[in-house]
C-alpha cells in the first residue's frame, strides 16, 4: 500500500503524490482528504470514506491510502508501505512566521493526554525551543497559555487556523494575553517567536 500525504491545505499535493493518486487502483481516505485529491483520482478509481482506521492495515498493496497533511506528522504513516510526503502544517508554519525548523520542537496533543503534552511543552521551552504542538478542538490553548506563562512569563504563543485555506488566520501573542482558536483546524507555536 502508499500513504500519501495531501498537504494541511488546497495547493499543497507534491508531485509524487499527484502521480500516486492519479495511478491508484483504489484510493482510501477521510473526507477532508479525498476533497484534497479529488482533481487528480481517475474517474473509474473506487474511492472509500475510511470509518474503521484499524481495518486499513488489511488492504491490498495497490490500495492507496490518503492522510491529511504529512503522513508521518501524527498522519497515517505508521501503516507502513510506501509513504509519499505530504506539505505538513509543520512546514507550513514555521515558512509562514519565518521560524527555522531547527530551532523548534514538536509536541502532539491530538487526541492525545493534554497534562502530558503540556509538560512535554514546558520542557522543551525551557530548553529554548521554538514548540510547534499538533493540537486538537479539546486543546484549552488559554489554559495552556496559563501554565506557561507561570515558567517563562515573556513567551509568545501563536495560534494558526485553516492553514493553506483561503480562510487561514496566523495571530500571535503573549501568554497574557493569548489568541485563541476559532475553528477546530488548527495548530499552536510557543516560545521566542
Amino acid at each position: 500500500m502508499k500513504v500519501v500525504g495531501v498537504g494541511c491545505g488546497p495547493g499543497m499535493l507534491t508531485e509524487a503524490a499527484i502521480a500516486a493518486i492519479r495511478d491508484a487502483d483504489e484510493i482510501h481516505g477521510s473526507e477532508r482528504a479525498i476533497e484534497r485529491a479529488a482533481a487528480h483520482i481517475r474517474a473509474d478509481c473506487p474511492v472509500h470514506v475510511i470509518v474503521d482506521y484499524k481495518a486499513l492495515r488489511e488492504l491490498p498493496e495497490t490500495a492507496v491510502v490518503l492522510s491529511t497533511g504529512d503522513p508521518m506528522l501524527a498522519g497515517l504513516g505508521y501503516l507502513g508501505g510506501e509513504v509519499i510526503s505530504g506539505i505538513s502544517s509543520y512546514q507550513y508554519a514555521c515558512a509562514k512566521l519565518g521560524i527555522p525548523m531547527t530551532k523548534t520542537a514538536i509536541v502532539n496533543a491530538h487526541a492525545k493526554d493534554h497534562a502530558q503534552a503540556t509538560a512535554d511543552i514546558l520542557f522543551e521551552i525551557s530548553q529554548g525551543r521554538i514548540v510547534f504542538i499538533i493540537a486538537d478542538p479539546q486543546l484549552d490553548v488559554a489554559a495552556l497559555a496559563g501554565q506557561v506563562y507561570a515558567e517563562n512569563p515573556v513567551c509568545r504563543i501563536a495560534v494558526c487556523e485553516r492553514l493553506g485555506y483561503p480562510d487561514e488566520s496566523i495571530c500571535i501573542g503573549d501568554v497574557c494575553d493569548p489568541p485563541l482558536p476559532s475553528s477546530s483546524l488548527f495548530v499552536v507555536l510557543a516560545g521566542n517567536l
